[in-house]
Order: structure tokens, then sequence, then C-alpha cells
């Protein structure tokens, strides 16, 4: 099984100050498959699309930033879980 990647592509976008595209996270992971890293990056937790640049040919490319996590940030004690609610009126149609 393949070791997960999601805390080093964190730190490295927590170091960097301008953030990193797809392309240049794949370089200083020394990984050949971009298409790897951006199914990856999708999955980090915290990660967030900063901008849009416009590399050589004319194709966009996301600038990716991490936000800083508070170490004492608080957690959720209950988890929600959504109830459907039916409305009647009455008058024999939903509402």
């Amino acid at each position: 099984m393949k070791r997960s990647r999601h805390q080093q592509i964190r730190n490295m976008l927590l170091d960097s100050e301008d953030g990193m595209t797809i392309k240049q996270i794949a370089d200083a992971l020394q990984d050949d498959n971009c298409k790897s890293v951006a199914k990856t990056v999708k999955l980090v937790h915290g990660l967030y699309i900063d901008r849009w640049t416009v590399p050589k040919r004319g194709q966009y490319a996301a600038v990716y930033m991490c936000v800083h996590i508070p170490a004492d940030a608080p957690h959720p004690t209950e988890r929600y879980i959504p109830q459907t609610v039916w409305r009647h009126d009455g008058t024999g149609r939903s509402v």
C-alpha cells in the first residue's frame, strides 16, 4: 500500500508564501504523474484555490494555498444527523 502524502503536501503549502500549482507540487514530490497529485490535492483537508495563473500554452492553472489550523481549534462533540421534516397545510398539498 502506498504511503499517504497528505501531510507532506500540507507542510509544503504552509511553507510556501506564494502557493503552488499542481505541477510545482509534483516536481517537489518528484512525481511524474500530475494526475495522481491532482487527485491527492483534492482530498487534502484545508487546501483552497487562491488564484489562477496562465502558463505558456494559455491554459489556466490553479494556485493552491493551505489554511493554518490552530492547535486549540475546537472540534464538534456530536455529529449532526439531518432529519426530514414533512410539512402539510391541511389542504391535501405539500407546502
